[in-house]
């Protein structure tokens, strides 16, 4: 069943986000990307001035309040 809009921190879940983003179509997504890309630059224009970045050692771990 379909709420419609909610405005509860809770149900913003890391799985409600993903079901949420596979509704987009391909250039939906694209877009969305950009845009992301767009605030990223900014907030930080010489984020691509950045050389040798390096991965993160070990596992990334998502945690959440319960």
């Amino acid at each position: 069943m379909d709420k419609g809009i909610s405005h509860d921190r809770r149900e913003e879940t890391p799985q409600a986000k993903a079901r949420w983003f596979q509704t987009l179509s391909l250039a939906e997504r694209m877009d969305y990307l950009c845009a992301i890309t767009d605030l990223a630059f900014e907030n930080n224009p010489q984020i691509a001035d950045r050389k040798h970045a390096q991965p993160t050692s070990g596992r990334i771990r998502i945690l959440s309040r319960p």
